[in-house]
């Protein structure tokens, strides 16, 4: 592991991290870098504004913007960075540092770049995230973990409670049913969702995760397999969590709650995802609805909370770019800038970089419920209550089994035994193959 002191030693000079010039820009040269991203529309606004904002500040260079959504985008970004065509600067989820940088030497080592970036304004435990065998690959944005978010002004209207406990929310569903119809919901969530929120279920009883920590392998037991089926099949029965065949007659299984219509007004009346989605969804809530951060449901005798957390984002530059110093001063100015935090708020999660995060605080930037969500998982980090997955469980093939073995069960072309044998002989298989 890259030692936090190599760091620190450019304290001063990674504070100048906007402001330093790379040689070839002082020489007068011109410099393009391509600049790659998935998001929504905000996303893209945002991140456009702080593009120009760097331009502005370094006559000469040119970032040429290369987003869209998340369909395709790792497909896209795998056959580049095959044939060496990668953008300069990518933006990654942190598993696919292990799928393209097995052993360091994926992307450019940004500790070589130290006087580009303000690596102080991050935690020992930010490091880590980005660093393979030693190499400083990327830094993260933000930090991101499971949340239950729910439509406070819709339970008041139908004269429930918010669920504290599992049993609470299973018991929720033939009450939501009886209030507000047939078509009405305790939680919404796309297939993942809901597979993850049973695996939290499975994990608090069992204490096992999926893949194991550090091996390629399944590490829950038969029993644990399948008492996540179970936890499954129960979530997406009885009006408690949204059945996908259901939602994909809506528009589409993997359609974004804030695009859910009966989401938008309260029909739906909370979900369970990771805290970076919490300021897109509930701004998408009709006026005069308010949401809020309810309590992690947690088992009574649970041997973990079985809450995932991980870095939300990672920035990264390639190891072919032309231009090694720009790109890695490009990178310390989206996620340690002034200028860049006030034009990018938190459009990519509450920022890790304490500069941002003190400046985004001070000015009021951050909602109530998003820092509602962030005072919770903060207090559940320190506490060590929140589980970083194997980089395995979410490799890109892995996710893709898992997610067609749960469809499978909810479209009933598999039972819990069939699922569950699935997870346990052909996850272990492919486990050893991705490693």
């Amino acid at each position: 592991m890259i030692r936090r002191r190599t760091f620190l030693a450019a304290g001063a000079a990674g504070a100048l991290a906007a402001g330093g010039i790379p040689a070839a820009l002082a020489q007068g040269a011109p410099a393009t870098l391509r600049f790659s991203w998935w998001g929504g529309n905000e996303r893209h606004q945002l991140t456009l504004k702080a593009i120009e904002a760097f331009e502005a500040r370094h006559p000469g260079v040119k970032i040429k913007a290369e987003y869209g959504g998340w369909q395709g985008y790792l497909e896209r970004l795998t056959t580049q960075i095959a044939g060496g065509t990668e953008p300069d600067v990518m933006q990654l989820d942190w598993a696919w540092l292990s799928m393209f940088s097995k052993n360091g030497d994926g992307f450019l080592d940004l500790a070589k770049h130290p006087a580009q970036l303000g690596l102080d304004q991050f935690g020992e435990d930010a490091l880590r995230v980005g660093s393979v065998k030693g190499k400083l690959n990327a830094l993260p944005a933000s930090f991101t973990a499971r949340v239950f978010v729910w439509n406070r002004s819709a339970f008041d209207k139908a004269g429930l409670q918010i669920p504290r406990t599992w049993d609470e929310l299973f018991a929720l569903g033939p009450q939501v049913r009886a209030k507000l119809g047939d078509k009405a919901y305790v939680l919404d969530g796309d297939g993942l969702d809901m597979l993850l929120l049973a695996h939290t279920y499975a994990q608090q009883k069992h204490g096992q995760p999926y893949v194991h920590p550090t091996e390629p392998k399944v590490a829950m037991s038969p029993e644990a397999v399948r008492d996540w089926v179970a936890a499954y099949k129960r979530i997406t029965s009885d009006n408690v969590g949204v059945p996908q065949p259901y939602r994909a007659s809506l528009g589409g299984a993997d359609k974004p709650t804030e695009q859910q219509p009966d989401w938008v007004n309260g029909n739906w009346l909370g979900y369970c995802a990771w805290d970076s989605a919490t300021r897109l969804r509930t701004g998408a809530l009709a006026a005069g609805q308010q949401a809020e951060i309810g309590p992690f449901l947690t088992l009574p005798d649970a041997k973990s909370t079985g809450m995932l957390g991980r870095a939300a984002m990672v920035l990264a530059a390639s190891r072919n770019t032309k231009h090694p110093q720009l790109a890695a001063q490009f990178i310390g100015f989206l996620l340690t800038d002034a200028e860049a935090s006030r034009i990018l708020v938190n459009s990519r999660g509450i920022p890790l970089a304490r500069s941002q995060f003190r400046q985004l605080v001070a000015e009021n930037r951050i909602g109530a419920v998003e820092m509602q969500a962030y005072e919770q998982i903060r207090q559940l980090r320190e506490a060590g209550k929140v589980t970083q997955p194997s980089p395995l469980f979410e490799h890109a093939r892995v996710n893709k089994f898992v997610r067609d073995v749960f469809e499978q069960v909810a479209y009933g072309k598999a039972n819990e035994e069939q699922a569950a044998a699935r997870l346990l002989g052909e996850g272990n298989l492919l486990l050893a193959r991705v490693k």
